[in-house]
């Protein structure tokens, strides 16, 4: 299962779906597209600074004092995870702890 945690300071993104074999994983793949995509857009669409650590089947975002650009990406992450924590409750688990 993935477990995605949002917090006040961080995003923490871990585990495998497992819904197919490796490679075929529709699920993992959305959900490592999207914290990718995060990653990304805040590097080159704002001038917050974040730091993260990834690794197979682990993503950790750390970050203080967003703009409201960050956080609108943040929020926009969220909205996307939701939709497939939704579609897909035995394979993604979405645990919001404060808004960014």
């Amino acid at each position: 299962m993935i477990t995605i945690s949002i917090k006040e300071t961080s995003i923490h993104v871990h585990g495998h779906a497992r819904a197919r074999p490796k490679g075929q994983d529709i699920i993992c793949a959305s959900v490592s597209t999207m914290t990718q995509s995060l990653i990304t857009s805040i590097e080159e669409l704002t001038q917050d600074k974040i730091s993260y650590s990834i690794s197979p089947g682990m993503v950790d975002i750390y970050f203080k004092d967003l703009s409201d650009k960050g956080r609108l990406l943040i929020e926009s992450f969220f909205v996307g995870v939701k939709e497939i924590a939704a579609d897909h409750p035995d394979h993604v688990k979405l645990t919001r702890h404060e808004r960014p």
